[in-house]
């Protein structure tokens, strides 16, 4: 497989309900140009966060035309990630819950302020993409992504390219069921992963905790105000050796090896790779993960497998969003 030319780039924009992501790369993959970050202000409407992106991707074209010496013609388009349920092959996204947005053309609102081709995915594709093309899953042939943070997102590749099932909604791995009767989720169902293993759930688990468990350093490191607990909190007082903390790391890991070692048994895949702030628990929470998906999972599926933590943090969203654009617009995978 033949990468582009180091001389032409693409810019990737990682579209989130809290920020928005924009950096420029050269189309193999090996340098990075104008990365920046900017608050997505969902309350000025579709109009205004497109109009900021467009804005952000012109800065980061600007950026690299200055720094790597090139022209404008050297850039070949912008790929975006974004989140909500998407008609990929019209550039919409369908609803995306957390900015309010529904039936809005982002792909070609971006071509028509940036006048450049663009290309739309599911953040969670392109995170996992990401991970796959440059960062942690690098040289696997078949992945299964999961981004922890606020929900549970997910990606799946096949052969070097994302899988996107009938509808473009393949890769919901947060809401694949882990127990018919539990915790209700945000999506209305029962026992969802992301009710359990979320960033938004481990620190609801952590308020339950307390509850009942006095002993704890959770509450002074939020200044008495538990509803200011955090999954970084949980992480945190865990390190420090508190009980508690550490029960519901354990916990968590149980979780995800659950909804993993599913996953190993349906789609064998060569890596896991998982990224979000969940990670920060380390080794605390990716030994017991990994346990029990070996309790768990077909052992051959277990032995072709290696489950690790992402390598391209803040920026696997953006780094995906380019090679999305280059999948979608030379009809093969990045090289």
């Amino acid at each position: 497989m033949t990468a582009l030319p180091a001389n032409q780039f693409i810019v990737g924009v990682d579209l989130g309900g809290t920020n928005i992501v924009v950096c420029a790369m050269s189309a193999d993959g090996s340098r990075q140009y104008g990365l920046c970050s900017e608050p997505t202000a969902a309350h000025e409407g579709a109009d205004g966060v497109i109009a900021r992106m467009a804005r952000m991707v012109n800065t980061a074209v600007a950026d690299t035309m200055r720094e790597a010496g090139v022209s404008r013609d050297a850039f070949l388009g912008v790929g975006v990630g974004a989140p909500g349920p998407l008609d990929r092959e019209k550039g919409i996204v369908l609803v995306a819950p957390n900015l309010n947005w529904h039936n809005i053309p982002l792909r070609d609102r971006m071509t028509e302020l940036t006048g450049l081709a663009a290309a739309l995915d599911n953040d969670a594709n392109c995170a996992t993409y990401g991970e796959w093309w440059v960062g942690a899953a690098r040289g696997a042939k078949n992945v299964i992504g999961m981004t922890i943070g606020t929900g549970i997102g997910g990606g799946i590749i096949l052969d070097g390219r994302l899988y996107h099932g009938s509808s473009d909604v393949a890769g919901e791995i947060g809401h694949t069921t882990i127990d018919q009767t539990g915790r209700r989720c945000g999506c209305g169902n029962y026992g969802c992963l992301e009710a359990y293993a979320s960033g938004t759930a481990i620190a609801e688990r952590a308020r339950e905790a307390l509850s009942f468990e006095q002993l704890s350093i959770l509450p002074d490191l939020v200044n008495g105000d538990v509803s200011k607990i955090t999954a970084a909190t949980v992480y945190a007082a865990a390190a420090q050796s508190d009980a508690v903390a550490i029960e519901i790391v354990r916990d968590t890991a149980r979780f995800l090896g659950t909804g993993i070692a599913n996953l190993l048994n349906v789609f064998n895949p060569d890596c896991v790779v998982i990224a979000g702030g969940v990670t920060q628990a380390g080794e605390a929470l990716f030994v017991p993960l990994r346990q029990e998906v070996r309790r768990r999972a077909f052992k051959p599926a277990v032995d072709a497998c290696r489950i690790v933590p992402g390598t391209l943090p803040g920026t696997a969203g953006v780094v995906g969003a380019v090679a999305t654009f280059i999948a979608q617009h030379t009809g093969r995978p990045p090289a």
